[in-house]
């Protein structure tokens, strides 16, 4: 990569957990940490395995314009600090209602201070 392009960070389809069984397992067997406006399930994966990102939005939080943002920003605070976790890891977000009102800046210091206290970044 040339001197001065940005890094590009991308988030395929493989990064993403889609299946219900996959979420079902990080219920049940990952780890929970609420912090701020996210709630994160997570599971440590081997070295050799790649980080994934799965979303939750409720009904709850708004009609379907705020979910999809809401699911937006999430998806974007990890791509955009993916390569900071310490070691691969399966992570579901559970957004909050809080996060409705909240920017970019502030759920992406919320993001980083639930992985930083979760002990999931570098």
């Amino acid at each position: 990569m040339a001197e001065g392009t940005p890094q590009r960070f991308g988030l395929g389809r493989a990064m993403r957990i889609k299946q219900s069984r996959d979420f079902a397992r990080l219920r049940r067997e990952g780890q929970r940490l609420a912090n701020g406006c996210i709630v994160a399930n997570w599971q440590r994966l081997p070295e050799d395995a790649h980080s994934r990102l799965g979303v939750i939005t409720s009904g709850k939080i708004g009609n379907a314009v705020v979910r999809s943002r809401a699911r937006r920003l999430l998806r974007e605070v990890f791509r955009v600090h993916q390569h900071e976790l310490a070691q691969p890891v399966d992570l579901v977000l559970v957004a909050r209602q809080s996060l409705v009102k909240k920017g970019f800046e502030t759920v992406e210091k919320d993001f980083l201070t639930t992985l930083r206290k979760a002990g999931l970044l570098k």
